[in-house]
């Protein structure tokens, strides 16, 4: 359990320190933030701001693990590290697409058919990977069957599987991105979510399958549980002192080099710790700013009108005369209600089990 400890305090101390550094340097190269005209006004004084901060976290949370792997003598797990490469991998398509942003001053970065075909990429690298490097007792880092607190049903096969596993992966990777519109928002959002994934991966390693005590009903067939805590503290570590400095006024904004990097870390836990479906519930905030999209979307196609002022949704409110921080904090209790819903679906998932 010093392995968590380690990760989550490693992984907050070089986050925190190691973020004005990136400021400095991307403030001196003059890498700031691009704003669309067709925002909110009050968001073109955060015109050139730093951005591609989720260099910082990414950094960060990389080096946390590595380094609690070395004080701790333990050795890295394969689920860990995918998850993990899944993290960096999304991370370099969003730096990609915030390079080109910032050079080439085009709000829009990646071409949708480039941006897209990174993000399959790495998705489907992750994917393939992932039903590979069986333990002794014959898991994989992933399954082939769907799961919402454990696995269930029959198998999907390999060929369905990476296809879900992308849309799990696209769908979170974008619903960070989209939520990633007021200073703190989706920073604050993930801790909560990655703290949750530590609680879930924690009691997953007690109550595994693999320990004589507890092998019976209701235990976790996962492979790597406690490695995957340790990932998430290290994600929850790093975003937390991250947020110190994205919180309004931000000073760094993390780009889609971070939000990309945010939904495949969320998206990769989620597909580790079998708890698939459950993390429509645990990042419940992602998923009702992405189905406002999808409603406003829709809406003007069908119909011609709009159902919200602006979309996503935390730019309705604000539209509304909500202040920033007002939303913020709004929109951090309601992620933080989804969190507790979804720990306590997972512990009662255990408990009718037994």
């Amino acid at each position: 359990m010093s392995q968590i400890l380690f990760s989550g305090v490693i992984g907050l101390f070089l986050s925190l320190v190691g973020t004005p550094l990136l400021i400095k340097l991307l403030a001196r190269k003059g890498y700031g933030q691009f704003i669309r005209d067709d925002g909110p006004q009050n968001h073109h004084s955060k015109r050139g701001t730093p951005t591609m901060g989720g260099i910082a976290f990414i950094l960060a949370t990389v080096a946390a693990y590595a380094l609690t792997k070395l004080l701790t003598g333990s050795q890295p797990s394969f689920s860990g590290v995918l998850v993990l490469f899944l993290f960096a991998g999304m991370g370099l398509v969003g730096f990609l697409d915030d390079y080109i942003k910032i050079v080439k001053q085009r709000s829009l970065g990646l071409r949708a058919k480039a941006k897209m075909a990174g993000q399959l990429i790495v998705g489907t690298a992750f994917a393939v990977l992932s039903l590979n490097f069986a333990n002794l007792r014959g898991l994989t880092p992933a399954s082939t069957k769907l799961s919402f607190t454990q696995d269930f049903g029959w198998s999907i096969g390999p060929v369905i599987f990476v296809i879900w596993a992308l849309f799990m992966i696209l769908a979170m990777s974008n619903g960070v991105n989209l939520t990633d519109g007021l200073d703190g928002l989706a920073t604050g959002a993930s801790v909560m979510v990655f703290g949750a994934y530590v609680f879930i991966c924690v009691w997953e390693y007690q109550e595994s399958c693999a320990n004589a005590f507890t092998a019976g009903p209701g235990c976790y067939e996962v492979r790597d549980p406690l490695d995957l805590a340790v990932v998430a503290a290290a994600l929850m570590g790093a975003c937390f002192g991250f947020l110190w400095w994205n919180t309004s006024p931000a000073k760094i904004f993390m780009g889609d080099t971070g939000s990309l990097a945010l939904g495949g870390a969320l998206a990769g836990l989620a597909i580790c710790s079998r708890t698939e479906l459950l993390l429509a519930v645990l990042g419940g905030l992602f998923v009702l700013i992405t189905m406002s999209v999808v409603i406003q979307v829709g809406s003007f196609r069908l119909t011609g009108k709009r159902v919200f002022k602006m979309a996503p949704l935390q730019h309705h409110f604000e539209l509304k005369g909500w202040s920033e921080v007002l939303v913020v904090v709004r929109f951090w209790i309601i992620q933080g209600m989804c969190a507790i819903v979804g720990v306590g679906l997972f512990y009662a998932g255990w408990a009718a089990s037994k």
